[in-house]
């Protein structure tokens, strides 16, 4: 399941975290988020122990969105140890997310 944060949990869950981290920044308008959510889910589901996954809506937390460089959504980014280390936007097939958070 994917637990949706506000910009302190971002800074305490993401940002200080350990291990890999995919972050869905998305809004609550947008089409192509409401597609790629279910996604995220099962992707979430799959990797589970292995990576954690949050959601941040760009809406209520536009100075997160703002420090990546978020300027569409939806946007992933992996992070590892609190580092970003890659990025991509939007909606995709279940098999490039996969992709995505294992390369």
């Amino acid at each position: 399941m994917v637990e949706s944060i506000t910009s302190q949990q971002f800074k305490d869950s993401v940002l200080s975290g350990k291990g890999r981290i995919l972050v869905d920044f998305s809004a609550v308008w947008c089409g192509p988020c409401r597609m790629l959510a279910p996604l995220v889910d099962q992707l979430a589901e799959e990797k589970a122990g292995q990576l954690t996954v949050y959601s941040v809506d760009v809406d209520v937390c536009p100075d997160v969105a703002g420090a990546f460089g978020v300027s569409a959504v939806p946007t992933l980014i992996l992070f590892e140890d609190g580092k970003p280390l890659r990025q991509t936007m939007g909606a995709q097939p279940i098999e490039r997310l996969r992709e995505f958070v294992e390369a």
